[in-house]
């Protein structure tokens, strides 16, 4: 479908008699909503042999700014509540009234995000009226920074691994060729990656799907004395929320799950598919750029694609001869960073001026901006050290999708996604050869995520999300049966806070009176 046309929506009919009831309650409830107040909680429905860890409370001592730091712990494998522990770092920030109505657990999203340091990003990742009346709640997901993390690589073998040059250099080829020997590269670095999983995470990495992670979320609901919960959770954090309703739909309050996911999607549709949102931004970014003076990519009266041919010939030349790069982190400007650098700008409107700046850069030899976007995405700090979130991403969706074992089945799909998206469809189909290694007993069997009895869930897409495109909205509201799809027309990924207040009323009301908006909702109204 076309990214920039928000689809006539599906009817779904689950959250409507619901709104109907709270409707009635509205005059006697007028912030909890109908989902009533939102504490004591309490362990009665702990599930069988997990008693122990629903009683916890967690010691909560002051980190500073207002915030207060504490951990909760939870069985390594479900199956096995007696055997060995995690513990889960875990943030808040007090609701600024005294007088919460409950605690609101956030994530960033990733997979490999923290929710720890998101938590201290509330004063702007959630509004004023919703802090004045919850505690924000961050947590860092097993495998995830302060929660066990997972390490696969040493630094070195993890630029290797991220900038694996998957098209050919032999000789005069042709860089968009794909040749026997680009393809043993990619499998024997995509091996190495597990293989170092295996050696540095042992039996971890085996228990990181999103379904544990969930239950996870579940246990801290009960550590913080919440009846039922209530979420905002951003990217992949609509995939975690989407489980934990799918898991637990009686204790939900209100779920906002925002820049959706499509649980339906094997590992390789999900790269094709955010490949072709990615490159829908990328010609949002790229229309914008021709209208203004200066631009690198040409001027008002050329075309758009005439501006991201001139991208594409910037990155086969890299191809064949790499970039200048003005950073001391050892890495060749080649195509596959700086293509992950263009990537990583379109996730925000505020990166396109850096982008901007970054390609007329490019266009004369020099790949460092580019280099500097793509360390951003991909949390490269400096040339020593990577935070581990590249390790809890790959091994987070590995487990959680099912993934084709043969590597005939990307290279069929590569070829498939370079003609929805010549920038970005080899690259970010590729991307899912890892999978094909991961072990098959830690991989989670596919099942629908529909939720049965929770309350409205609100579902937010936005029309040109590159990492969400907005179709995956639609499909996860849909499937949810309580799901209420809102729709932002605009760019970028993720939309609450991002400078429409048609989308932030409609989510702040939902989370405070846990009461949705109409189901299709379009902003700007």
């Amino acid at each position: 479908m076309d990214m920039g046309t928000v689809a006539e929506p599906a009817v779904r009919r689950g959250p409507r008699a619901r709104r109907a009831a709270c409707a009635a309650l509205a005059l006697a409830v007028v912030l909890a909503g109908c989902g009533g107040p939102n504490r004591p909680g309490g362990s009665e429905d702990a599930p069988g042999g997990l008693a122990a860890f629903y009683d916890q409370e967690i010691a909560w001592s002051d980190c500073g700014d207002g915030f207060e730091c504490g951990a909760f712990e939870v069985p390594l494998d479900y199956a096995d509540p007696g055997g060995e522990r995690l513990d889960i770092a875990v943030r808040r920030l007090p609701a600024a009234s005294g007088d919460p109505l409950g605690s609101l657990v956030v994530n960033p999203g990733g997979p490999g995000g923290s929710g720890f340091d998101y938590a201290a990003m509330a004063p702007s990742a959630v509004s004023a009226d919703v802090r004045d009346r919850f505690d924000v709640v961050g947590f860092d997901p097993r495998g995830v920074g302060r929660s066990s993390p997972i390490t696969c690589l040493e630094p070195a073998a993890m630029d290797d691994f991220l900038g694996v040059d998957y098209l050919s250099r032999d000789g005069d080829s042709d860089p968009a060729e794909l040749t026997a020997a680009g393809v043993a590269e990619l499998v024997d670095t995509n091996r190495a990656f597990v293989a170092g999983c295996r050696e540095r995470a042992g039996e971890l990495m085996r228990h990181l799907g999103t379904a544990n992670v969930a239950r996870d979320m579940d246990v801290l609901r009960a550590a913080l004395g919440d009846h039922r919960l209530t979420y905002l959770g951003k990217s992949y954090g609509t995939y975690l929320g989407a489980h934990y309703a799918d898991l637990f739909p009686d204790r939900v309050r209100a779920l906002v799950l925002d820049g959706a996911m499509d649980p339906s999607l094997d590992v390789v549709d999900l790269g094709v598919q955010q490949a072709q949102g990615s490159e829908t931004a990328l010609r949002a970014f790229t229309a914008h750029c021709l209208d203004l003076p200066d631009c690198p990519l040409g001027g008002s009266g050329d075309s758009v694609e005439s501006g991201i041919d001139r991208i594409e010939d910037m990155l086969d030349t890299a191809g064949r001869r790499p970039l200048r790069n003005g950073l001391d982190n050892g890495l060749e400007a080649r195509r596959s960073w700086l293509e992950l650098g263009v990537l990583s700008a379109l996730y925000s409107e505020s990166y396109w001026p850096r982008l901007s700046t970054a390609l007329a850069d490019a266009f004369d030899g020099d790949g460092t901006g580019l280099l500097r976007l793509a360390g951003d995405l991909y949390n490269r700090d400096d040339p020593r050290h990577y935070a581990n979130y590249t390790s809890a991403l790959v091994a987070v969706n590995c487990s959680d999708r099912p993934a084709p074992r043969a590597v005939d089945a990307y290279t069929d799909a590569v070829a498939d996604a370079e003609d929805a998206s010549p920038v970005f469809g080899a690259g970010l189909t590729w991307g899912a050869l890892t999978c094909a290694y991961w072990p098959q007993d830690a991989v989670a069997d596919p099942e629908p995520l529909d939720a049965p009895g929770a309350a409205p869930i609100l579902v937010v897409g936005t029309t040109r999300d590159n990492a969400t495109p907005y179709a995956w909205a639609e499909a996860l509201a849909g499937d949810l049966d309580s799901g209420v799809l809102l729709t932002r027309e605009g760019d970028g990924h993720t939309a609450y806070l991002r400078g429409d207040p048609c989308v932030d009323t409609a989510v702040d009301t939902y989370l405070l009176r846990a009461d949705p908006p109409a189901d299709g909702t379009v902003c700007p109204e």
